[in-house]
């Protein structure tokens, strides 16, 4: 039996019901495999279900205001996605009449879509023979083939690419495509996969050979910068804080958070208190500071761990215009800021 008709055996018994299997539009289909992007089903399906509610055609994302999309995408993460998706659904309804391209080359010219998205769409939504290639993908085929180049290379890129081509079916390349997605997700899982019931086990090199849990191989990335951020949390007597909008380019862009001080290291009250002396906007000014987290928060991004102090400033009058408190929730931030608001509670 061939890995195709394995695969697809095993996907007809074990395949999972979600809204965007139900659909070949190429819209929908695009929607789901970004908000999927480094993001689990279980937490990317809300999110699905929301976007598709309210903007349930590429006409009605279009049309929206970014700061709509960052809030609607609030708590997902990896924000250039949302911007991504933002600027590509213009880009399709003003450039392209709302039409979406129908082949993998001219998808993978779009903002923010890279091979595996490409060639999901392509192959799903237009039958086109292009195989996916996802960290379940390259999972399985590792395991099964026993291949240790490093999956995030180059080289290992092209390796795997190549394999995952000449082995998709050309009858049904789009059931064949999920089917190996679903079977490195569910089956052929990272840690522990119950081997014993693979339907692989008897060919699979890495059974075989006891290389399950070496395989795949990963250069390890490098270590992460250590940053430390002190956002400033204003509060008025006449309840009134100050956001600001992130301009520069990061993956907060265009999100809102509390005025920032990023310092060379981790400062106790008082050495904070003494930088602030050259804040510009609170110098001179009256106030009262305490410290809302005696421990620092630290938020993990894949280049870099945040080391975060909230710091608390009562005083009688904001120094530069500001907004009320119980607006807050209005706008589109990080979710290291979201959990603040949610725990402060104001």
């Amino acid at each position: 039996m061939t890995t195709t008709k394995v695969l697809t055996s095993w996907y007809s018994i074990n395949k999972r019901d979600f809204p965007w299997r139900n659909t070949i539009n190429p819209y929908k289909i695009w929607l789901s495999e970004i908000i999927l992007q480094q993001t689990q089903i279980k937490q990317g399906l809300p999110y699905y279900e929301a976007f598709t509610a309210k903007y349930p055609t590429v006409f009605d994302l279009a049309n929206a205001d970014e700061s709509d999309v960052l809030k609607l995408w609030q708590g997902l993460g990896y924000y250039s996605r949302a911007r991504n998706l933002h600027a590509t659904a213009k880009h399709v309804v003003d450039t392209l009449n709302g039409q979406f391209p129908n082949n993998y080359k001219e998808l993978l010219a779009l903002n923010g879509i890279g091979d595996y998205t490409a060639s999901a769409i392509a192959s799903i939504c237009f039958n086109e023979k292009t195989a996916v290639l996802d960290g379940n993908v390259y999972r399985f085929l590792s395991r099964y083939y026993g291949i240790d180049t490093p999956i995030n290379t180059t080289i290992g890129f092209k390796v795997f690419k190549a394999l995952a081509q000449d082995i998709l079916s050309k009858k049904n390349p789009a059931e064949h495509n999920q089917a190996i997605m679903d079977f490195g997700s569910r089956q052929c899982t990272p840690t522990n996969p119950d081997c014993t019931v693979c339907p692989f086990n008897k060919s699979c090199v890495a059974f075989k050979d006891h290389l399950v849990d070496q395989l795949p191989v990963k250069i390890k990335a490098k270590k992460p910068i250590k940053k430390y951020f002190n956002f400033l949390v204003f509060v008025s007597d006449s309840r009134e804080t100050i956001i600001e909008k992130r301009e520069e380019k990061g993956i907060w862009k265009n999100l809102y958070q509390f005025p920032l001080i990023e310092t060379e290291k981790d400062p106790n009250l008082k050495e904070f208190h003494s930088q602030l002396k050259d804040y510009t906007i609170i110098k001179d000014l009256n106030y009262e500071l305490s410290l809302y987290n005696d421990v620092d928060i630290v938020h993990k991004l894949s280049h870099q761990h945040l080391h975060t102090k909230f710091w608390i400033i009562n005083l009688r009058k904001l120094p530069i215009s500001g907004i009320p408190i119980k607006k807050i929730r209005d706008f589109a931030v990080p979710v290291l800021i979201e959990n603040f608001i949610e725990d402060f509670n104001f």
